[in-house]
């Protein structure tokens, strides 16, 4: 059986997601987030003390998508998946990248500068520019979706669906999502509704 890492919140709830999706046997183990410090003991695990912290056996994996990727892979053939023959697979990888190199890395800034650092170190403006620079970012999925799509690639739901959503459900703990295109807003409203989705956020 696979372990998932996770803290409420974190990108972890990727994976989480992704497993609920498939239908994989799994343990869900809970830290408090940070865990690098509310958890120290949790670095004898994983020494960056990140989260998630994913393991299959000998494998172990600590980035989001990555592990999106994975488990599609292994435990297909699942819709999921998009495969190299099919004529969205390029997109499918660019959005599975897209969703953390560039939406979710400006709202770490903002989520250090707003809640984790001690209030003498938090940065305002570090928060409004970055807080900026991932509300322009989003230009690319509103454009995606301004057919009246409900998922990204490949006319179904796939892992690109859940690595973006997580980005967006990460704006609105972070007030971000008030700026949010009303093609964006009724694309996380149906993302939200997948049971799937609400099983994993239960899990919490």
């Amino acid at each position: 059986m696979v372990t998932l890492y996770h803290c409420k919140g974190a990108r972890s709830l990727r994976p989480l997601w992704a497993l609920e999706e498939i239908g994989v046997a799994y343990r869900l183990e809970m830290l408090p987030f940070p865990p690098r410090v509310f958890a120290k003991e949790f670095l004898g695990i994983n020494p960056l003390g990140t989260i998630p912290y994913f393991v299959d056996g000998p494998v172990k994996m600590t980035e989001s998508s990555a592990i999106c990727q994975y488990l599609v892979e292994k435990f297909g053939p699942t819709d999921l998946k998009v495969y190299p023959g099919e004529g969205d697979y390029g997109a499918y990888l660019n959005w599975l990248y897209h969703s953390d190199a560039t939406l979710t890395f400006p709202q770490t800034i903002v989520l250090r500068y707003t809640r984790l650092e001690p209030e003498a170190r938090r940065l305002p403006q570090a928060v409004a520019d970055y807080g900026a620079f991932f509300l322009g970012r989003l230009k690319l999925l509103d454009a995606a979706l301004e057919d009246g799509r409900s998922f990204l690639v490949a006319d179904r739901f796939t892992i690109a669906d859940i690595a973006i959503g997580y980005a967006l459900i990460l704006a609105e703990s972070l007030k971000l999502d008030d700026r949010f295109s009303d093609r964006i807003k009724a694309y996380l409203v149906g993302l939200k509704e997948r049971p799937g989705y609400q099983r994993a956020a239960a899990k919490e």
